[in-house]
């Protein structure tokens, strides 16, 4: 499913106008996305977690030229969903 499905979708479901759904999707992407760039995690009830994980420092190797490289501590966005949400995906999707 792409944005513009989940658009189509809302706006066929609540009779708002296309522009105007697809306006307030992009602005709760905005917004999430500049809340986890300052390091806040967003909870959704019912739906799941956005979070920033932390990674550590950690030594890689670049076999290339057989090289060792420090690659440096980051944080990474992730998505945790909630229980109900994982409860009804395992009882809906069916395994091919």
């Amino acid at each position: 499913m792409t944005k513009a499905d989940i658009v189509a979708r809302i706006a066929s479901e609540t009779g708002l106008d296309r522009t105007e759904v697809l306006k307030t999707v992009e602005t709760f992407m905005t917004t999430v996305k500049s809340s986890m760039a300052k390091g806040d995690n967003v909870y959704l009830r019912g739906f799941g977690s956005f979070i920033v994980k932390k990674r550590a420092e950690k030594t890689g190797r670049n076999i290339s030229k057989k090289t060792t490289i420090v690659i440096p501590a980051h944080n990474i966005p992730a998505f945790k969903p909630s229980k109900e949400f994982v409860e009804e995906i395992k009882s809906n999707v069916k395994v091919k």
